[in-house]
């Protein structure tokens, strides 16, 4: 064989025996066939085998089964994003003439898929109020096909009544989706709470290092993961086996990174409770804060995004108090090991009136820091709106 050829030819046996406490990283876009026959018939296990690089590699099931066995779910499909996954659930099962219903305290992304994407298709969005909990079924039509929500409010932190939400759609007939990365499986199990799909932006606290972009959706209805299945195909959805590998990674320290998150973002919120400068502080962990009885009977814990409503109205003050954050880094997403601040005009597009309408807005994630020097930074910056 001429050398060229065996240079572009790999048949090396390796020594058998090598185990690793780590897993491999698997990657392809070409999967191979035994034989012609095979390869004729290469797709007739297309919702669990390989096929081809879109179907998946060993690394990504190894991700999918991990995430389904954390959510309770019998599948789960990645997608390149948290609104990737949001997205797929969409187009998987939106038709022309369908009506769904989306919690008026979704983050901005999930609204404008569904009005400005999926009403290009001849879908209707409604925006209802978070916490309507079973009223929501003076809401439901008969083109009512699905009814997300997202609990807590990433922005605002409403916790919706996801049970009884979960009972009058699908006494109506229709599905029920839920964004649930705020919590992540380990303290919101969404599925047995009545959801049909339970999203998380990966991206986020299962990532957990601000260093990659991935989302997935998990289900415990073979016939819906069936369906998500081909629309992923259908749209060439398809994650990177790298990133598998990292999630994978940040799975390993996902409980104790969660611990600290809480522990800080639990001691920031009392003491920015106690803050003459702080109107409202939103965290439904908290003690007497909206939604905290909800968050007791569904939650086993919470993670370290909340926000705050500041005493002043002026937009340049707010600024001001943003800017002059050290340990807070001015960012949009939260999750990673940073702590993270986002500043909004008011608190949210919103379509339902409400108590959270027209007011700056500050959002912190609390980050692995020390939780003393995260505090003293914000009474730092807290100083410039003092009178």
């Amino acid at each position: 064989m001429h050398r060229d050829t065996r240079i572009v030819h790999d048949d090396i046996a390796v020594p058998e025996g090598f185990a690793s406490l780590s897993r491999p990283t698997h990657r392809a876009s070409t999967i191979l066939s035994p034989n012609a026959e095979a390869f004729s018939r290469r797709r007739e296990d297309f919702f669990h085998g390989y096929w081809y690089g879109l179907s998946g590699t060993p690394t990504h099931y190894a991700l999918m089964g991990r995430l389904a066995e954390l959510e309770g779910a019998s599948h789960c499909m990645l997608a390149p994003s948290g609104l990737g996954a949001i997205n797929l659930v969409n187009q998987a099962f939106l038709r022309a003439g369908d009506h769904v219903l989306v919690t008026d305290s979704a983050y901005g992304p999930t609204r404008s898929n569904l009005v400005a994407l999926m009403g290009r298709y001849g879908i209707e969005a409604e925006f209802y109020d978070p916490g309507i909990g079973a009223g929501i079924a003076a809401l439901l039509r008969p083109a009512t096909r699905l009814v997300w929500l997202e609990s807590p409010g990433s922005l605002t932190m409403e916790v919706q009544d996801l049970p009884a939400i979960a009972a009058a759609a699908h006494a109506h007939g229709a599905l029920v989706a839920i964004d649930n990365t705020w919590a992540t499986p380990v303290h919101c199990a969404a599925l047995a709470l009545g959801a049909d799909f339970s999203v998380q932006a990966l991206t986020k606290y299962i990532g957990g290092h601000a260093d990659l972009l991935m989302g997935s959706v998990c289900v415990r209805d073979v016939a819906l993961y069936e369906q998500l299945k081909l629309s992923a195909d259908w749209l060439g959805n398809n994650v990177s086996p790298d990133d598998c590998s990292q999630v994978l990674k940040g799975l390993l320290t996902l409980g104790v990174r969660l611990e600290r998150h809480e522990r800080n973002a639990l001691r920031v919120a009392q003491w920015l409770q106690q803050q003459p400068a702080v109107a409202e502080v939103l965290y439904p962990a908290l003690p007497g804060s909206a939604g905290h009885a909800l968050w007791q009977r569904d939650f086993t814990g919470s993670s370290g995004l909340l926000s705050i409503v500041l005493r002043t109205e002026s937009w340049a003050q707010t600024c001001a108090f943003v800017d002059r954050l050290q340990c807070f880094a001015i960012g949009a997403s939260w999750g990673g090991p940073q702590s993270l601040v986002g500043v909004y005009r008011n608190a949210g597009e919103r379509a339902v009136p409400g108590r959270h309408a027209a007011r700056p807005l500050v959002r912190l994630s609390i980050g692995l820091e020390s939780a003393d020097d995260l505090i003293d930074d914000l009474a730092r910056a807290l100083s410039v709106l003092a009178p």
